[in-house]
């Protein structure tokens, strides 16, 4: 025997403005959980075009919430290079990969041999399972600061890595090997 629904809830599950609108809703407040307030503002504003008044309440407060971190000065702007990569690795930190490489991908374009930026890509690398471009990476950052290479020894980051004999090769080199030698196996599209 078949249930009879009450006419108004088949009313809204079935009214594509109020599946439009609540689809938004979920887009926008996934994008406001990665604190990504530029892509979230105008899902909300959707929202509030659709049907549902009690949506449009909670679409409005979290509007509020990304119009506050949008304002705030100096939400997106950094006074340096330093302070930019520290918000990349803040990023690196609690998982948030995706965004972290577009913060390290808009500090290479600033800072293109920055010995620390191109470590970051190399950890962040390493982090997302690209072995390749992390050892590439690594090497690079060790050619610009030779130093790292005791900070990359103790990086948890690069715990992926601490089986494969190239990582190893690069961390402890031989030291009879010519030190002046340009060739390394990570290189690209270079000519000598």
């Amino acid at each position: 025997m078949a249930q009879k629904t009450s006419p108004k809830k088949e009313s809204i599950a079935e009214d594509p403005r109020h599946t439009q609108a609540l689809q938004s809703y979920e887009a926008g407040l996934r994008a406001l959980q990665e604190h990504k307030f530029e892509k979230a503002k105008p899902l909300f504003q959707k929202v509030l075009a659709g049907p549902s008044k009690e949506l449009c309440d909670r679409a409005t407060v979290h509007l509020n919430a990304c119009n506050q971190h949008l304002d705030r000065p100096g939400a997106t702007q950094f006074k340096s290079v330093e302070e930019h990569y520290d918000y990349a690795v803040s990023l690196m930190n609690v998982g948030d990969y995706v965004t972290a490489r577009e913060h390290i991908e808009k500090l290479l374009k600033q800072a293109p041999k920055t010995d620390f930026v191109v470590y970051g890509l190399a950890a962040l690398d390493c982090l997302t399972g690209h072995v390749e471009d992390s050892l590439k990476h690594l090497d690079e950052a060790l050619r610009l600061n030779a130093g790292l290479r005791y900070q990359a020894r103790n990086d948890s980051d690069f715990h992926n890595l601490a089986e494969d004999p190239r990582f190893t090769e690069l961390l402890y080199p031989d030291p009879a090997a010519d030190l002046t030698s340009p060739e390394s196996p990570f290189r690209e599209d270079e000519s000598y």
